[in-house]
């Protein structure tokens, strides 16, 4: 493996991706510099004085070589390296549970007139099937690198017509500075005349400029659900080939654009979707999930791992590199897909649960980049009795709705019963009325759906009901612990369990423990063991809420939820055959288009 200029044209695969203001900023995540060598984020550069190091065995900047053969039958394959000075080159080749190998190790010149390119394509034939490379750079004297490529001269087995599609609600100012980010980007992109931007205004009140890559459209409010169909039919009808749905502030590197654009290009199996990642913007070095899996509940994938940490990437890209798992699906804060492999819309859910739908639907071969990933706030943070609705009617709808994901009555009853007994030692009451109000709906049939797909009603309902557990202004003093008795005790947490948090002990809310909760720390449902009164805290420690230890509450809405539940299951077989036929209907593409009241509503389309 010698460097050599190009015999003929290449295409780059990947470039080197550095951290950004507003995006991420954990240069560790990127590369790792140790000695004299500093980065300038302005610049994208890397400088070094001797003894300098550069380390590229990040997440963001590792090339997945199993992932790219297996996906796209790779056998040439090059690394160009772009700056100047004098550089020690290593580059390594990592497998799984075994020793990694040093595939170069040379003294190499930068010439700022020209790349210096490393053919590694005898790389291409080796057997294992998983393995990233990277490389490192130590300099032997003053020099700099402005930018890694890894490329080849395979030509795409395709061009993809790639359309963003987002979908805004009266968040102007985060897509309207998503926009700008892309308006820079594919104005010096190679890709220019093949990706183009479309946003969905739900809201009616961004005023963005259209240009030739930016079109506006304006939508009725038929939440997540009815803004990504009208994005859909939107790439359809203008002839795009694959369509990527994106968050309307979309926190992604726009190099990630470039990787997805790549990866559909090359790949053997024109069925193939990239899936994005997400990490939570609270803690931006950690995996909040890469994939997801739905069965009777959804299961991120790779939650916690910590991209600082060498190992734990490299068993993630390792773990993803093989076939999809079933029942993956991909989250729409960044999902990109073929539009000629589309039989279903989404179904009418407004938000929550419409990705999961349509990935189960439709079978994908879902793939994973390294380095494409959204940054997002926390779930955990947004959590309220309005999502925990929207969660329960989609996850029971998901089980009725499609013959492969039929588990029978008392298994989708059980997925109620889980969200119940997850709030009830919590004491989130009002989250257990919205289940029940959830439960109640789910059993009006798909025809519900239809009827509010607007959600007008039901977001009025719940913020009706919504009292104790709404934010509000934290007092300069939050009320003093009182704990009985350590809450993940092995006793306590036995008797916890057995009498359902204290509801059927006598005078629990005169005994019981008083505690403060992160909100981060709302899922925890150990950590309410033995307590009568939480006090959860925002991130911020500006906002909070209290809940507090009612019978009377827990008797109402236990046997509400009680009489719901044999309700249910009483009418599962004809709720079975009336949601598979709905599910039909309402994902056609004639019923979104009259819908929406688009020209052609009448067309008939599934």
């Amino acid at each position: 493996m010698q460097d050599q200029a190009p015999p003929q044209a290449v295409t780059t695969l990947q470039s080197l991706i550095w951290p950004e203001q507003g995006i991420c900023t954990e240069r560790d995540l990127y590369v790792r510099l140790s000695g004299p060598a500093g980065l300038s984020e302005r610049r994208h550069e890397l400088r070094f004085a001797v003894g300098g190091r550069a380390l590229f065995d990040t997440w963001f900047n590792l090339f997945n070589i199993g992932k790219w053969r297996q996906q796209c039958g790779l056998r040439d394959l090059r690394l160009a390296l772009e700056g100047e000075g004098r550089f020690e080159l290593a580059v390594m080749l990592a497998f799984p549970h075994r020793s990694w190998e040093r595939i170069c190790n040379d003294v190499i010149t930068l010439d700022p007139e020209a790349p210096f390119v490393l053919d590694l394509s005898p790389l291409l034939d080796l057997e294992a099937g998983q393995g990233v490379i990277f490389f490192e750079l130590i300099a032997l004297e003053e020099g700099r690198l402005s930018g890694a490529q890894w490329q080849t001269a395979e030509a795409p087995r395709r061009t993809p017509e790639l359309m963003l599609s987002i979908t805004t609600f009266r968040r102007e100012a985060a897509v309207e500075r998503t926009v700008r980010r892309f308006e820079t980007y594919i104005a010096a992109s190679p890709l220019r005349d093949h990706i183009r931007l479309t946003v969905v205004d739900n809201g009616q009140s961004v005023e963005i400029p259209e240009s030739s890559h930016v079109t506006v459209i304006p939508n009725e409010n038929l939440g997540g659900a009815g803004g990504f169909s009208r994005g859909l039919l939107a790439a359809r009808d203008s002839g795009a080939s694959h369509c990527l749905f994106m968050d309307d502030d979309a926190s992604v590197h726009m190099e990630s654009l470039d990787r997805t654009w790549r990866m559909l290009a090359y790949a053997t199996d024109p069925a193939t979707a990239v899936a994005g990642a997400m990490i939570n913007a609270s803690h931006r070095w950690a995996i909040w999930e890469n994939g997801a899996l739905f069965d009777s509940r959804c299961l991120p994938q790779h939650m916690g791992t910590d991209l600082r940490n060498t190992g734990q990437s490299f068993a993630m890209e390792f773990d993803t590199t093989g076939p999809a798992p079933d029942k993956l699906y991909g989250g729409w804060w960044y999902f990109a897909f073929p539009v000629d492999r589309v039989a279903h819309q989404p179904f009418p859910f407004f938000v929550r649960g419409d990705d999961v739908s349509f990935s189960l639907v439709h079978e994908f071969n879902i793939v994973r980049l390294n380095g494409v990933v959204s940054f997002q706030d926390s779930f955990t943070d947004k959590e309220s009795p309005l999502t925990w609705y929207l969660d329960l009617r989609s996850h029971m709808a998901h089980h009725l709705s499609l013959p492969e994901m039929e588990i029978g009555a008392l298994r989708t009853l059980k997925i109620a019963v889980w969200f119940f007994l997850r709030n009830l030692p919590r004491m989130h009451y009002e989250t257990l009325a919205a289940i029940n109000l959830a439960l109640a709906d789910v059993m009006k049939g798909p025809e519900f759906f239809d009827a509010n797909a607007d959600m007008a009603q039901r977001r009025a309902d719940l913020k009706a009901l919504t009292r104790q557990e709404a934010w509000t202004a934290a007092p300069g003093h939050l009320p003093e612990e009182r704990i009985r008795r350590a809450p993940r005790g092995r006793l306590m947490r036995t008797l916890m369990k057995l009498t359902l948090n204290g509801h059927l002990l006598p005078f629990f809310s005169r005994w019981g423990g008083r505690i403060v909760l992160r909100a981060e720390d709302r899922g925890k449902v150990g950590w309410s063991w033995g307590a009568a009164e939480i006090t959860y805290l925002s991130a911020d420690r500006r906002q909070c809420y209290t809940v507090r230890h009612s019978k009377r509450a827990f008797l109402r809405e236990a046997a509400r939820f009680t009489a719901l539940a044999l309700a249910f299951l009483l009418r599962y077989p004809r709720l079975l055959t009336r949601y598979r036929k709905g599910y039909e209907q309402m994902t056609g593409e004639g019923y979104w288009r009259a819908k929406l009241r688009m020209e052609g509503a009448g067309a008939e389309g599934s």
